[in-house]
């Protein structure tokens, strides 16, 4: 089913679309947690989605690093240091490798098998959360036919980085999202949620160990405790009394916020999708 953004907000079942999506990443991030990391901080999943869109689209002749700066840099999503920088990280973990013969220039790369599988799965869990708005297959689909993720990645990719709503989140989900493996503790907020009544401006989201969950997420304690500190004083979230041992809870308008951003990435997911899915 096609949905246009304007229907995926109003839709009731989205906050559940998207806390079954930070469930499942949230559960998959154990399965390789250096892979996870690269989709956790925005500028890095824009940066991961751009290369694998190069990738998918070069097929054997692999992309250059030149190619992944125009695509990067075009979009204002980093500098030409910062991609060279992180292709030599992915390289460096083995995420991508270079073509033979490596004596040609300019070189070119392509990515690793478990690259692409990491990109694979998570376009799977997307579907899965947006099948759970209207009882669809697409999921079904995309592990059936895995060739579709060549035509919809790319094109999902392209225009999310094309969009200016998704490259920059509002400042209060930008906190999370800028920070380094931000979207794992938001996926962790949000895999939280139990009651979601929108008669309440506060939604409980139980006590969070931010010394286990800084430890889990390799990410400095310190560090995580200024965010949440930040977060509060945006009022954001908060705890329910003074005790940093109490719960703590997000507002009702942060979750609403959080979810429209989220539906501009569902919509682009679905509409490649569906698209790759037309014959011819």
């Amino acid at each position: 089913m096609m949905y246009s953004y304007d229907e995926l907000v109003a839709h009731p079942l989205l906050l559940g679309a998207i806390r079954a999506l930070a469930r499942n990443l949230r559960a998959a991030y154990h399965d390789n947690p250096r892979i996870a990391r690269l989709l956790s901080a925005h500028q890095k999943w824009l940066m991961t989605q751009a290369g694998m869109a190069l990738n998918l689209e070069s097929g054997s002749s692999g992309f250059t690093v030149a190619q992944v700066r125009d695509l990067v840099t075009q979009n204002g999503v980093a500098s030409r240091n910062t991609v060279q920088n992180y292709l030599d990280q992915l390289e460096i973990y083995r995420y991508i490798e270079k073509v033979p013969p490596v004596s040609v220039r300019p070189r070119r790369y392509r990515a690793t098998a478990v690259s692409v599988q990491s990109i694979f799965m998570w376009y799977v869990a997307n579907l899965n959360a947006l099948d759970g708005l209207d009882g669809g297959i697409r999921a079904a689909q995309m592990m059936a036919r895995p060739e579709l993720l060549t035509l919809a990645q790319p094109h999902a990719a392209r225009m999310c980085l094309q969009d200016r709503s998704w490259v920059e989140p509002p400042e209060r989900v930008g906190l999370f999202l800028w920070t380094e493996a931000g979207a794992l503790v938001m996926d962790d907020f949000i895999s939280r949620i139990e009651d979601a009544d929108r008669e309440c401006d506060r939604i409980d989201i139980g006590f969070v160990d931010a010394r286990a969950l800084s430890a889990e997420f390799m990410m400095s304690r310190t560090h995580l405790q200024r965010l949440l500190n930040k977060a509060a004083e945006q009022g954001t979230m908060g705890w329910h009394d003074e005790s940093l041992r109490s719960g703590m809870w997000f507002s009702r308008d942060f979750l609403d916020e959080y979810c429209r951003w989220q539906a501009i990435k569902f919509k682009y997911v679905n509409d490649a999708f569906a698209e790759a899915l037309e014959p011819g």
